[in-house]
C-alpha cells in the first residue's frame, strides 16, 4: 500500500522543499467574515473563541487561500488534489483571504506562520508540507481512519492488486 501512497500524488519542487518541518497528526463551507475586531480577546473573527469554534466544526478542517473550487496559491491547492486523492469531499474549508483577522487568528491559534493549515478532530496536523509528508508515507491513510474516513488510496490499491 505505502508503494501506492507514494507514487499516488506528485507535487512540485517547492512544495517537496518544505519537508523538513514537524506536525502533529484532515469540503466546501465558505469562510467567515470578517468583523471589525482584532485577533486579541473579544469576539472577532480572528479571536481565539472564534477560532476554536472553526476547528472544531467538522472532523476535517482547512485554512486556506480561495476555495477548494478554486484555491489560489499552489500550497492550497496541493491540500485540496491530496483530500481529493483520499476522497475526502466532506470537509470545511476556510478562505483567509476573506477575512485578515481569520488569517492572523489561525497563524496565531497554531503557532503556525502559514497558510494553508490543516485540523483533523480539532488538532493541529500542520500545513502543505506535513499533509503531503503523510500521504507520502502513509500516515494520512491512518490518521482519516481514525475519523471513520476511509482512503480512496485502499479501494484503487485493491483494484491494482486484482490486475
Amino acid at each position: 500500500m505505502r508503494a501506492a501512497v507514494r507514487t499516488g500524488f506528485r507535487i512540485g519542487a517547492a512544495a517537496a522543499s518544505l519537508r523538513g518541518r514537524t506536525g502533529r497528526p484532515l469540503s466546501q463551507a465558505a469562510g467567515e467574515g470578517g468583523g471589525a475586531e482584532g485577533c486579541g480577546s473579544g469576539g472577532g473573527s480572528g479571536s481565539r473563541e472564534a477560532v476554536e469554534r472553526l476547528v472544531r466544526e467538522h472532523p476535517v478542517v482547512v485554512f486556506m487561500k480561495g476555495s477548494p473550487a478554486q484555491p489560489l496559491c499552489g500550497f492550497s491547492n496541493a491540500v485540496v488534489h491530496i483530500l481529493r486523492l483520499h476522497g475526502v469531499e466532506d470537509y470545511r474549508a476556510h478562505d483567509v483571504l476573506q477575512d485578515p483577522d481569520l488569517r492572523q487568528g489561525i497563524k496565531n491559534y497554531s503557532n503556525w506562520p502559514t497558510i494553508p493549515q490543516v485540523y483533523l478532530n480539532g488538532e493541529f496536523v500542520g500545513g502543505c508540507d506535513i499533509l503531503l509528508q503523510m500521504h507520502q508515507n502513509g500516515d494520512l491513510v491512518e490518521e482519516l481512519k481514525k475519523l471513520g474516513i476511509r482512503s480512496a488510496l485502499l479501494d484503487a490499491e485493491k483494484d491494482q492488486e486484482k490486475k
